[in-house]
């Protein structure tokens, strides 16, 4: 009988699916209503944000990711899907 090799990367198994646990570094839009001078103008940039939660599924285009979910059902809490423009960077998770 072969046993199943356990992985090193943090992760959780939903409908005999796995999920991996990253560290996402990713661009947010910054704003400001107010009146600014050029020099402040200038001074102006994104946020650069931190995200971790499991990564549902990713494509050419978006990561869709979850941070909470359901023990006994496969439902999923604190989504979110990033546009690949704005990630910065992806980190799997060891234990």
């Amino acid at each position: 009988m072969r046993k199943s090799k356990k992985s090193k990367f943090r992760s959780v198994t939903i409908n005999k699916k796995r999920y991996y646990f990253y560290t996402i570094k990713w661009l947010d839009i910054t704003g400001d209503s107010g009146h600014a001078t050029e020099e402040e103008m200038l001074k102006l940039q994104p946020s650069k944000m931190v995200t971790q939660a499991y990564i549902f599924k990713k494509d050419s285009k978006s990561i869709w990711t979850f941070a909470s979910y359901d023990e006994t059902d496969a439902q999923f809490s604190d989504r979110n899907v990033f546009p690949i423009g704005c990630i910065l960077s992806l980190e799997k998770i060891k234990l």
